[in-house]
């Protein structure tokens, strides 16, 4: 595989509609936002997706192999990232010798994500700790414009346990974004991209992902359908520094509500600004 040579900046709009894109535990599960209500998706839940989508890509091709699994996604079965970091021999020799670049080096060959958002490998009980700093960017997601929550009151059918007797306890609430759209933007950095071995192959993989991002992904708060790529925008520079900083690429993209209370897609305007020798592609959600 060859290694990444030009730079790659990349932006992403999704919509929602009567969704929870991102709940916030610490706020009742209602759906993320800032403190001047534009609704948020978090940069973690973002490659908690696009690492879904690497697992579900693994399934057809043994050759990709995912480090960090949620329980429900899991492939080999193991239940901590301990137990899959002493499942590469390799790894588990350098680790004793205490050779950290040796280490880094076969983690980024061994895992995907390793290679592309990087890790830090600190285990109970080991002396040895090691970061590898990833090539691939991620911005958190913000709404367009502020975002109404609607929530709901549900009740629970059934008792949990014998014997159980309903009560006002066993009422619960949902929270739903009637509609909203989103846009998140990213990078990917060749001088980093020569460190981990993240090659033109694994930027393939990348824009795959992103274009796939809510396959497989329907819960009770995303129903199938709910959540849709409109968008991904996707700027290959002409070499390892880029052109134009990834700021000035970033805000080229821009999208403004034409009405105070958009409602759907065509509620809004998309614009490019052009950037000399530099266009992006454009896609539309992969189905």
């Amino acid at each position: 595989m060859s290694v990444l040579k030009n730079k790659i900046d990349f932006a992403v709009i999704v919509s929602v509609k009567n969704a929870n894109p991102n709940g916030d535990p610490l706020n009742g599960n209602r759906p993320r936002e800032d403190y001047d209500g534009f609704g948020e998706i978090s940069d973690v839940c973002i490659k908690r997706k696009i690492r879904n989508r690497f697992i579900d890509l693994s399934k057809e091709d043994s050759s990709i192999k995912l480090f960090v699994q949620s329980d429900d996604k899991t492939v080999e079965g193991f239940k901590s990232l301990r137990e899959r970091a002493d499942s590469v021999e390799e790894l588990k020799a350098a680790e004793k010798k205490k050779d950290p670049e040796a280490f880094a080096k076969i983690a980024c060959e061994t895992w995907i994500d390793v290679r592309s958002f990087g890790q830090v490998f600190a285990f109970k009980g080991s002396d040895v700790s090691i970061g590898v700093r990833g090539p691939v960017s991620i911005h958190p997601a913000f709404s367009v414009v502020p975002i109404d929550i609607q929530s709901i009151q549900i009740t629970k059918s059934v008792n949990s346990v014998p014997g159980e007797k309903k009560g006002p306890d066993t009422m619960g609430t949902k929270h739903r974004v009637p509609f909203g759209l989103y846009v998140f933007y990213g990078s990917i950095n060749c001088q980093l991209a020569e460190l981990t071995g993240f090659s033109e192959e694994d930027a393939d993989r990348i824009l795959w992902a992103l274009r796939s991002l809510f396959v497989n992904d329907a819960s009770s708060a995303r129903p199938e359908g709910s959540m849709e790529v409109c968008k991904v925008y996707w700027w290959k520079h002409k070499n390892k520094n880029g052109q134009y900083s990834s700021a000035k690429v970033h805000r080229s993209l821009k999208v403004k509500a034409k009405t105070d209370t958009p409602r759907n897609l065509e509620d809004y305007s998309i614009e490019l600004e052009h950037l000399e020798g530099l266009e992006p592609e454009i896609y539309d959600e992969l189905v």
